[in-house]
């Protein structure tokens, strides 16, 4: 299935940088991308954060914003669940 849960989304100003830390339990090809373009966005005035409601909520990615480029995009972490394992 499509659904994903995203647990945080959040920005981080670390010296001149500008950086995004998003935590789900699964992400979609280019979901990271569009979601960053999306409030990028809003960020620069071109749509407002009202707009990411509805969205969200229309599930049709046309309605969000253009991709963020890939440059610079990295996965830190990843966590499975203890069930997983073979005792």
């Amino acid at each position: 299935h499509f659904r994903c849960k995203i647990y945080e989304a959040r920005w981080e100003q670390k010296d001149d940088q500008l950086l995004f830390h998003i935590t789900a339990n699964r992400f979609l090809r280019g979901m990271v991308r569009a979601i960053v373009g999306t409030l990028l966005e809003i960020g620069f005035g071109h749509k407002q954060v009202e707009d990411l409601d509805r969205i969200i909520l229309s599930k049709d990615r046309t309605q969000a914003g253009k991709a963020a480029s890939a440059k610079g995009l990295f996965l830190s972490q990843i966590e499975y669940p203890t069930d997983i394992y073979l005792d």
